[in-house]
């Protein structure tokens, strides 16, 4: 069973700075002793917990603290498929993983991990890069629950897409081994480099085969041409000589009050206030310079289903040059139950510190804030741009297929593995992992294990919602 560990430690003194490092050979040294502990095949068996808290029951508790009306949406984009349900799942897996080996090697978790949560991004420079796409859930923790997370994703999204067995086991393979060669990689570099480590374009490209190159091509064309401007001419339309967010009920309405009957501009003129007096001095003086023309409530994803999402348009000199800011509700993370509560008191600042360490390369208004409601209760939350040379990974939904996504897989790891490094010890976790197809083998062993149990919650989900114990909305909702 997994250990609570402590979280990453703050300096408090110069003479901190003064301990070296014992040696990356040491290190890995150290990292291959930890098999003697937490063996490569018991890396491979899922073992239930004993008193394993029913899904249903999970899924209840989360609603509790979510708003009402927008639940229901949740449950029937999780009826959609055995991965739909997965990706809303996250709180039902974490008590699975707390019940697993690990070796305790800390990183910074992205504590959602599964082959949709990867994408495009612009970096503050503006240059196209690689890599995990949500971090709602993220808190330290070991490597492996991620790792888990993730190859199992990739039995069940193959399954859901009718791939066969011998793809699943390719797809997991791809993955670790990715995994393991780029965790070697980053545990032999310096410091610096490893912070300025990107998967860019050229990168990607490298990584799929010619048959692929044609559909690679286009989406990133796609996703270079996703800016303000087109989420204006998508998501805007004039009404008289002003442009207002048009409504899509129930994903996009605009709303006088919020679920707490709070007026939502004194939500968003508080919310504003204090996310901009903690931007750095040249992102607040550019925030500045824009004003806000409207904002609405949007349904996004899936785990966040029921918190308070919305979309706030700016412009500034005109609407030529307008700036769409997404503002997401931070709640707890589904593995501080297991791992321990966060050391930031405000869950908006802990998306966002988890996020600039997995990521490095987050967008220039990515901030965080918490608003006050009265004496005893107060939402954290976090924006960040809307869209900007943004696009997730569409598994079974386009983008990836059936074909490429051995492709991707490849990707995937490499990505997960940048993010470990930069947040944790590279040299430790390259020692626990070398290089043998033996933990490849045990990974895949735990994702078929692993996908059954999936399957086994997403039956009992299915007749929750069958029996009208849960309800899902009628209208099936786009993603």
């Amino acid at each position: 069973m997994s250990e609570k560990k402590p979280q990453f430690a703050v300096l408090h003194s110069v003479e901190s700075f003064k301990d070296p490092r014992p040696s990356i050979k040491k290190r890995m040294a150290d990292g291959k002793s930890l098999r003697k502990r937490v063996s490569f095949s018991e890396q491979g068996i899922y073992t239930p917990p004993k008193h394993r808290i029913d899904p249903v029951t999970i899924l209840e508790a989360q609603a509790k603290e979510r708003i009402k009306s927008l639940i229901p949406i949740r449950y029937e984009r999780m009826l959609q498929s055995p991965i739909a349900f997965y990706r809303g799942g996250a709180a039902i897996m974490a008590q699975d993983l707390a019940n697993q080996p690990t070796t305790n090697i800390t990183v910074q978790l992205c504590g959602d991990m599964h082959v949709s949560n990867f994408g495009l991004f612009g970096t503050a420079e503006h240059r196209l890069v690689f890599g995990i796409n949500d971090f709602d859930e993220t808190l330290p923790g070991s490597w492996e629950w991620d790792m888990k997370r993730l190859v199992a994703s990739a039995v069940i999204a193959s399954d859901s897409m009718g791939g066969d067995k011998a793809l699943g086991k390719k797809l997991v393979y791809g993955i670790t081994s990715e995994y393991q060669k780029r965790i070697e990689q980053y545990a032999k570099m310096s410091y610096l480099d490893l912070a300025q480590e990107f998967i860019g374009e050229k990168d990607i490209r490298r990584h799929f085969s010619k048959e692929h190159q044609k559909k690679l091509d286009v989406y990133l064309k796609e996703t270079k041409g996703q800016g303000n401007i087109q989420v204006l001419q998508s998501l805007t339309t004039l009404v008289g000589k002003n442009r207002k967010i048009i409504n899509k009920p129930p994903l996009i309405e605009h709303f006088k009050k919020d679920a707490y009957g709070t007026p939502l501009i004194l939500l968003i003129d508080k919310a504003l206030l204090n996310y901009s007096s903690t931007l750095l001095a040249d992102r607040q003086i550019l925030f500045q310079r824009y004003f806000l023309k409207d904002y609405a409530r949007k349904v996004v994803g899936i785990g966040s289903v029921g918190t308070n999402c919305m979309v706030l348009y700016f412009e500034g000199d005109s609407e030529k040059d307008p700036l769409f800011l997404q503002y997401k509700e931070a709640q707890k993370s589904v593995l501080s139950p297991y791992l321990g509560e966060s050391i930031y008191r405000d869950m908006g600042k802990r998306v966002v510190a988890g996020q600039r360490l997995l990521q490095g390369a987050p967008d220039i208004f990515l901030n965080f804030g918490a608003v006050q409601y009265d004496i005893n209760k107060s939402q954290g939350f976090y924006l960040r741009q809307l869209r900007d040379m943004k696009g997730g990974i569409g598994v079974g939904t386009g983008g990836v297929s059936l074909k490429n996504f051995p492709d991707y897989a490849k990707l995937f790891g490499w990505a997960l593995a940048l993010g470990h490094a930069r947040s944790g010890d590279a040299a430790m976790i390259a020692g626990y992992c070398g290089q043998s197809k033996e933990l490849n083998e045990a990974l895949y062993s735990f994702a078929k294990s692993y996908a059954k149990q999936n399957q086994q919650d997403f039956e009992v989900f299915c007749k929750a919602v069958k029996s009208g114990k849960l309800t899902a909305a009628k209208k099936k909702t786009a993603l």
